[in-house]
């Protein structure tokens, strides 16, 4: 359910066109879920990096790099698999821009947003397709991004598992080994890491380019929750609307 209202930031100059309202679309949790699995990707990246090629030389005999750059790793490497199984049951508590129905393309309205956002990017289409939430081209591919985030996170216990000798992880995950050898795993623990850093490049032009097309706040959004939308536009999709604040 929307919650309409003057966003809740001081200083936020009120809506005066009567037929733009301020709707509260992405809660807390998702926007502190996206700004942990940032921060953790960042410094997965940075730490895998340093890994796979080490790039600091250490000059003290004392110095444990390699092993602080894995410990490190380690360490988000959790908290992004608590961040992910957070996301998830989210999808199923969330508020309809943050349900997994929300997010798989399964009407046909979903495909025609796909189809019009495909022309988009294109250039057979001047403006994008306008949406209170993700456009459906943009959940598709969050949803592979969320596929490639458990597969990540999969490997990465596989890789822990055989250095850390813990029983139970081997119990969990002990058996994939079995069917793809080790440095497979490794390679495809790497190589996802390039698939991640492809998509922050675009995923962060695109938010650029259709905010400023829309003028709709969707860069603030992540940070406040709150986008502007045209009364017409809620009508349109049908949604229900609460007032009152948050």
């Amino acid at each position: 359910m929307a919650t309409l209202t003057k966003p809740p930031v001081q200083g936020a100059a009120p809506v005066r066109d009567p037929e733009i309202l301020a709707v509260y679309v992405w809660e807390w949790p998702v926007r502190i879920f996206h700004w942990i699995m940032v921060l953790s990707l960042v410094v997965l990246t940075v730490t895998g990096f340093y890994m796979h090629r080490p790039f600091i030389v250490a000059t003290s005999p004392t110095a444990w790099v390699m092993g602080t750059m894995r410990f490190v790793h380690e360490v988000f490497g959790f908290i992004l698999i608590s961040v992910l199984l957070l996301r998830i049951y989210w999808f199923f508590m969330g508020n309809q821009w943050a349900r997994w129905r929300a997010w798989v393309p399964l009407t046909k309205a979903q495909w025609a947003s796909i189809r019009s956002m495909l022309l988009y990017y294109t250039y057979q289409r001047r403006e994008p397709e306008p949406e209170i939430g993700h456009n459906s081209l943009a959940t598709a591919s969050y949803m592979v991004i969320v596929l490639l985030l458990i597969v990540e996170c999969v490997t990465g216990l596989v890789l822990y598992s055989v250095v850390s000798g813990s029983h139970f992880l081997r119990l969990i995950v002990g058996w994939i080994p079995r069917i793809v050898d080790i440095q497979y795993i490794r390679i495809i623990h790497y190589f996802i890491m390039f698939c991640f850093m492809a998509f922050v490049i675009h995923h962060v032009y695109s938010a650029v380019l259709v905010s400023m097309e829309q003028k709709n706040g969707l860069m603030e959004s992540i940070f406040s929750g709150w986008k502007f939308v045209p009364r017409s536009l809620l009508k349109e999709k049908g949604t229900s609307i609460a007032r009152g604040k948050q």
